[in-house]
């Protein structure tokens, strides 16, 4: 197997590029290509790998696949965590752009895997979501949230590539929330301060799954080819009071439109990145249901949402005990 990881710089990208690593030194057949606009420290490159670095919109990708034959790609290029000053059109053209020209090469190439990793936030956070989401609801990612609304995106376009290039297999994992030892995050953020926002009428509810969980559904579809949706998060989820419970932290419950003006007054006064639409981030949560995960892909979580909660917690020093 040849397989080339994009985004292998990341957060996830070095879970994944780790585990598969193990996976060659112990016998498993595999050459691996990692792939970043990022170049990977001298000190953290493995001679059992080879780095590439280049930004996934390049017109140098056909190049890197036809050249090393690649057969699987593992596609974790993303930006999580955009800058403040990254435009949405920038966004838009990393993220769909360059999933739409990396599916072009795969085809152009005879690829025979592409596995990406989307998100929960592709089904969008909306106040008519089913309690627990089934990979069968609807994507309808919001457009006012850039990473939720490419997601929805590049899903309708991976399912158009089903229909004209059914050669091309593909896997994707709609992620929940992950955490792990150092995970640093905009939802981790919530978590860390000494005072949490609770939205009256609304739970909020996480449903958590730990990095190591990730990496071993990505590397379980590499190395048996297999295809389909999945939702990966940990059985079952918490809300805030649950979590604010577990930090003993002090909880601030407010009424929806009483934070929603004030998001819109401090990002107008450029005092916030979040605008009022985030409100619906926080009061309409997706909570995804595992069962596929579990008895049809053959995955189950070595964490629930709760146990890699308090993992993640214990790592950062959160806990009170």
């Amino acid at each position: 197997m040849n397989i080339l990881i994009t985004g292998a710089a990341g957060y996830l990208g070095k879970v994944v590029l780790g585990k598969l690593l193990q996976e060659k030194l112990t016998g498993t057949p595999c050459n691996i290509w990692a792939m970043d606009v990022r170049e990977t420290p001298a000190e953290q490159r493995s001679k059992h790998v080879e780095y590439i670095v280049a930004d996934v919109r390049s017109e140098n990708i056909p190049e890197i696949i036809a050249k090393n034959k690649i057969n699987t790609i593992i596609h974790l290029a993303a930006i999580v965590n955009p800058g403040k000053n990254m435009s949405r059109d920038f966004l838009y053209d990393v993220e769909v752009g360059g999933t739409e020209k990396l599916l072009q090469a795969a085809v152009k190439n005879g690829v025979g895997q592409i596995i990406i990793s989307s998100s929960g936030a592709a089904y969008g956070y909306y106040a008519d979501n089913p309690a627990w989401i089934s990979e069968d609801v609807a994507i309808r990612g919001n457009e006012a949230f850039a990473y939720s609304y490419h997601k929805r995106l590049i899903e309708e376009m991976l399912a158009k590539y089903r229909e004209e290039h059914p050669d091309l297999k593909q896997t994707i994992f709609r992620i929940g929330t992950i955490l792990g030892e150092n995970v640093n995050n905009q939802i981790t953020a919530l978590f860390e301060r000494d005072l949490m926002l609770a939205l009256k009428g609304s739970d909020s509810p996480f449903v958590f799954i730990w990095d190591e969980d990730v990496a071993g559904c990505v590397i379980r579809a590499a190395l048996m080819g297999k295809d389909g949706i999945y939702n990966v998060a940990g059985d079952g989820a918490l809300t805030i009071f649950e979590i604010a419970k577990l930090l003993n932290k002090r909880i601030l419950t407010l009424p929806p439109k009483l934070v929603e003006n004030t998001f819109a007054v401090l990002k107008k006064l450029q005092l916030s990145t979040y605008g009022p639409e985030q409100i619906d981030f926080l009061r309409y949560r997706p909570v995804l249901a595992n069962d596929r995960l579990k008895n049809e892909f053959g995955y189950q979580p070595k964490k629930s949402s709760r146990e890699v909660f308090l993992f993640y917690a214990k790592n950062r020093g959160l806990l009170p005990f």
